[in-house]
C-alpha cells in the first residue's frame, strides 16, 4: 500500500504569507488609484466600484466552483439579512475612504487603520466575550491617549479615522457572526449594493458634465480596475486566513496603513506636532499589542510540541 502523501505545513505558511502580504500591500497602495480619480465625485467613483466588483466576485464564484454554496446561502434570508447589514457597512467604509483620499485627507485614512485592529479588540470584549490581559489593555490605553491628542487640534483627522475604523470594525464583527465562504459573502454584499450603484451611475450619466466614464482617458479604465482592485484582496486574504495563525494575520495587517502613512507624506500632506505624537503613540499601541501576541505563541508552541 502506497504511503499517503502529506503536505508540508511550511507549505501552507509560505502561501499564507505571500497571500496575506499581497492582500495587505494592495490595501496599502489603493490610495494611489483613487487620488488619480480625484476629478471624480466620490460616490460616482464607490458606484462604479461596486459594478465592477461584482463580474469579478461571480467569475472568483464560477472559478472556486462556489455556485451551490452561493444559492444554499442565498435560501437562506437570516444570512441574507446579516450580509445586507455588512453591505451597507462596507458600502459606508467605501465612500468615506474614497472621499477622504480625494479631499487630501490620506493620512487620516492612515490613522483609521491603525485604529482599526484596537477598535476591533473592544468589539470582541463586548460582543464575542474576548478577554484582554494586562498589556493588551495597556496598548488599548496609548492608543486612546493618542485618540484624545487630536482632541487639541485636528478634530477633522480625528472624525475621518474613527468613522473609518468604526464602519471596518463593525463589518468586521457582522462578518465574523455570519458563518458564510468569504467570496460567497463579498458576492451577496455587492449583490445587495449594485442596485444603488448601478442607479447612481446612470444619474451621474444624466448630469451636465456626464459620466466619469466618457471622458477618455485613463479614467474609465481605473474605474473598471477598482472592481478587480477590490476582490482581489478580500480573495488573498480569504487564503491567507486559512493557512496562518491569527497572530501572524494580526501582524500583517499594520503593514497596510504603514504604506497608507508613507503615502500620504508623499502626496505632500502636513504633519504637524501633534499628529506626528499621535501617530507616535499609536505605533507604540500596535507594536506592544503585536509583542503580546508573539509572547503569547512562544508559550503555546513548547506546550504544543511537548
Amino acid at each position: 500500500m502506497a504511503p499517503r502523501m502529506t503536505q508540508n505545513p511550511m507549505h501552507h505558511t509560505r502561501r499564507g504569507l505571500v497571500s496575506g502580504l499581497s492582500a495587505y500591500v494592495i490595501w496599502g497602495f489603493m490610495p494611489i488609484l483613487f487620488h488619480l480619480l480625484h476629478s471624480v465625485p466620490p460616490l460616482e467613483v464607490v458606484a462604479w466600484r461596486v459594478v465592477f466588483t461584482l463580474p469579478v466576485c461571480l467569475l472568483f464564484v464560477t472559478i472556486s466552483s462556489g455556485w451551490g454554496d452561493l444559492i444554499q446561502t442565498l435560501r437562506q434570508p437570516r444570512l441574507v439579512l446579516r450580509l445586507v447589514v455588512s453591505a451597507l457597512l462596507v458600502g459606508t467604509n467605501w465612500t468615506l475612504y474614497v472621499a477622504a483620499v480625494v479631499h487630501g485627507h490620506v493620512l487620516a485614512t492612515s490613522l483609521g487603520y491603525y485604529i482599526n485592529p484596537l477598535v476591533n479588540v473592544a468589539l470582541g470584549t463586548v460582543f464575542l466575550g474576548e478577554r484582554l490581559g494586562r498589556r493588551q489593555w495597556a496598548a488599548v490605553g496609548i492608543a486612546a491617549a493618542g485618540i484624545m491628542l487630536l482632541l487639541g487640534g485636528a478634530l477633522g483627522m480625528l472624525g475621518t479615522a474613527l468613522a473609518l475604523a468604526g464602519s471596518f470594525s463593525l463589518y468586521a464583527l457582522m462578518r465574523k457572526l455570519t458563518p458564510v465562504k468569504a467570496i460567497t459573502g463579498l458576492t451577496i454584499e455587492t449583490m445587495v449594493l449594485y442596485p444603488l450603484a448601478a442607479v447612481w451611475a446612470y444619474v451621474a450619466t444624466q448630469a451636465p458634465e456626464g459620466s466619469s466614464m466618457g471622458v477618455g482617458g485613463l479614467t474609465p479604465v481605473l474605474l473598471v480596475a477598482s472592481g478587480l482592485i477590490t476582490a482581489v484582496p478580500l480573495i488573498l486574504f480569504a487564503v491567507a486566513a486559512r493557512n496562518l495563525t491569527l497572530s501572524t494575520l494580526g501582524f500583517l495587517q499594520f503593514a497596510a496603513p504603514t504604506i497608507v502613512f508613507l503615502i500620504g507624506l508623499v502626496l505632500g500632506e502636513t504633519l504637524d506636532r501633534l499628529r506626528l505624537a499621535c501617530f507616535v503613540l499609536i505605533w507604540i499601541a500596535v507594536g506592544l499589542f503585536v509583542w503580546d501576541i508573539w509572547q503569547r505563541t512562544r508559550a503555546v508552541t513548547p506546550a504544543i510540541s511537548s
